[in-house]
């Protein structure tokens, strides 16, 4: 393997690993800044000795090893820190103080073992809602998001939003520091505050979807490295979250759009609006996919209202409207406006309260046509800046 195979390797290693790396050490170190240089330290090493040893069989454990030597220095190099300050300051007491701090880091560093051999799924889940912590702004989250989870590089951030690299480096450094300044704990919420924190993920999610589905700047119409990226967190997440019916209803959004997104730009680099795409053109494994995520997010619904299936003849308004949830009634209207009168009837049963489905434009027309009466409020122009998008 020459050396340019080798950093190929290692870049693709590290964007599959790093998450874990950087999510296992904040769990430990409750730092997000410091568990993503131990992380960065851990790649260094490699880029420096993989060139010479080969790439491991199981790069991942090596990364994680290297990962776990650097955390315990980091430990040690403290422990040893806070002793100095404490000789400096109290020496009448020094021998009592340091054997207390010495026995205080080793048992981190016991615990810090014992810790990379825990499942790191939970580990994931947190990284996620500290990187989207309401405390910091949209764009702030966006940039962490990408940075920690995503693995991409400031460069890659700054190319992909076609911003200057030493404004994501700016928003990526304070957003670490706000964290820290917050001390925001690396936890799951619980109770109340995980829908809302639930819902600030998924926004940034599909806010990364939305910049390669149609972008704000630029020439392209599309940046399908975006798409790819929202879907593998979206991806991610659902399988971190399983019981969350909007996790899946965004995947579900997700999955359907990005199926089209070959079909959307012609041989110029044109849009071509959804009528006139050829449909063959369609990725086909996304649209099962994306009606299997809404299934999924359905049956998970019917369960938190008590076990009972919803069937569109039969219920009510009221009941339906706190089952629905935005992402899942944009998917099941993405897959039914483009996919003709049956899909559409399909789709009623997850999009449609009381034989009403929300749409806008052109759709309410075909609604009209096929004898169901569009919807108006804000649910409608949700719907009516989702067909934009289109």
């Amino acid at each position: 393997m020459t050396a340019t195979d080798t950093h190929r390797a290692i870049d693709a290693v590290w964007r599959i690993e790093s998450p874990k790396l950087i999510a296992g050490l904040a769990r430990i170190v409750r730092d997000v800044g410091v568990a993503e240089d131990l992380a960065q330290d851990a790649l260094v090493a490699a880029l420096e000795q993989w060139p010479q040893s080969g790439v491991p069989d199981n790069p991942g454990a090596w990364l994680m090893a290297a990962a776990k030597h650097r955390a315990i220095d980091h430990f040690r190099r403290n422990t040893r820190l806070e002793r100095k300050h404490e000789e400096l300051g109290r020496e009448g007491v020094i021998q009592k103080i340091g054997a207390r701090e010495v026995r205080a880091g080793e048992g981190q560093m016991k615990d810090l073992e014992a810790a990379f051999d825990d499942d790191v799924g939970d580990d994931l889940l947190r990284l996620m809602f500290v990187a989207c912590h309401p405390v910091l702004s949209t764009e702030a989250r966006v940039a962490l998001t990408l940075r920690l989870l995503g693995g991409l590089t400031t460069d890659e951030i700054a190319r992909a939003f076609l911003v200057p690299e030493p404004t994501v480096a700016q928003r990526i450094v304070r957003a670490k520091r706000t964290l820290a300044e917050a001390c925001v704990p690396f936890e799951v919420p619980r109770g109340d505050e995980l829908a809302a924190r639930l819902s600030s993920v998924l926004a940034v999610i599909y806010l990364v979807f939305n910049e390669g589905y149609a972008a704000t700047a630029g020439d392209d119409w599309m940046r399908p490295s975006l798409c790819e990226e929202a879907l593998r967190l979206g991806r991610v997440l659902a399988e971190l979250a399983p019981q969350e019916p909007e996790v899946h209803g965004l995947v579900a959004l997700m999955e359907i759009q990005a199926s089209r997104s070959r079909a959307r730009v012609g041989p110029s680099g044109e849009p071509i609006l959804l009528n006139d795409q050829n449909r063959a053109h369609w990725d086909q494994l996304l649209i099962r996919r994306g009606l299997a995520a809404l299934e999924r997010a359905e049956k998970l619904r019917a369960e938190k209202l008590g076990g009972r299936t919803r069937r569109a003849d039969n219920l009510d308004s009221e009941r339906s409207s706190v089952a629905q949830g935005p992402y899942a009634l944009q998917a099941a209207i993405a897959y039914s406006a483009g996919n003709g009168l049956a899909a559409h009837r399909h789709a009623l049963r997850f999009a449609c309260p009381a034989h009403t489905v929300t749409c806008c434009g052109i759709e309410s027309r075909r609604c009209r046509r096929d004898g169901v009466r569009s919807s108006r409020g804000p649910e409608a122009r949700r719907c009516a800046d989702f067909f934009r998008l289109t």
